[in-house]
């Protein structure tokens, strides 16, 4: 078991509820094969440039544990997501 982190961030222009769900959604994706660590939301926060003609996300950033194969799968999940427009995971065990 490896530990990673993922920061992804949200749509801005979606409802709060939509927004919880889609963390929700990344929690499970992690739960399956891991274990979901610290939640830290860090909320509405200007983009350092426009993604997709959006100036404004909502970001969130959890660390979890899980195996290899873990980052992968939820990488491809969340490449297909509507809601999050940009992620990243990374591995916190390399040097």
């Amino acid at each position: 078991m490896n530990n990673y982190e993922v920061m992804f961030i949200i749509e801005a222009a979606l409802e709060d509820d939509k927004k919880e769900a889609a963390i929700e959604m990344v929690k499970e994706i992690i739960a399956i094969d891991g274990e979901v660590g610290k939640v830290d939301v860090w909320g509405m926060r200007k983009l350092a440039y426009p993604i997709l003609k959006k100036k404004e996300g909502y970001y969130v950033v959890i660390q979890f544990v899980g195996k290899p194969q873990l980052p992968k799968e939820l990488d491809r999940k969340l490449k297909i997501s509507d809601s999050i427009i940009r992620h990243i995971i990374i591995n916190k065990d390399e040097k």
